[in-house]
């Protein structure tokens, strides 16, 4: 009977967890809606999206991320080189005061390597980012199936991988 109990109120945790905005505050930064894509199960890497805004008078500086789910995370960039978009690692990203940085797919995002367990839809994962002035911040990533509930997300350049194979 307890093993029920415990799953009912995980079920529950779960689902009131989905069903907020998340949003964390540290100091003068707030962190908005940090998601992940779902992918297969065999995928080695992932990403992380959320948005940065600095509410004080201060500049702030990301300058590392971690998560217990990948062997490391990195903060990376889009950069147009040569006709080309290529990721690169950056070492950090100012925040200025009153500025907002998005991390979207095709932007900046954490780069998450060698994963432990697979990005599922609905359920999240822990992730720790470290700033200069606001120190560790403790955040929960949702993984969502698709991007059409975030507002920033996906540009048209970049159609889920099922779509390229059904026309032999």
């Amino acid at each position: 009977m307890r093993f029920i109990h415990i799953s009912l109120l995980l079920g529950t945790a779960l689902f009131s967890a989905q069903s907020m905005a998340h949003d964390y505050t540290a100091g003068d930064l707030h962190i908005e809606h940090p998601w992940s894509r779902a992918l297969p199960p065999v995928a080695p890497t992932g990403a992380a999206y959320l948005t940065i805004e600095n509410r004080g008078q201060h500049s702030d500086r990301l300058l590392a991320a971690d998560t217990p789910i990948a062997g490391h995370a990195e903060l990376h960039e889009h950069v147009h080189e040569d006709g080309l978009m290529k990721m690169q690692q950056i070492n950090d990203i100012e925040i200025a005061p009153g500025e907002r940085v998005e991390f979207t797919p095709g932007g900046h995002h954490i780069m998450l390597f060698d994963l432990q367990q697979p990005l599922v839809a609905g359920h999240s994962y822990p992730l720790t980012l470290t700033f200069e002035q606001a120190g560790e911040v403790a955040i929960e990533v949702v993984v969502s199936a698709d991007d059409a509930n975030h507002a920033h997300a996906g540009d048209g350049h970049h159609p889920a991988p099922e779509h390229h194979d059904h026309h032999h």
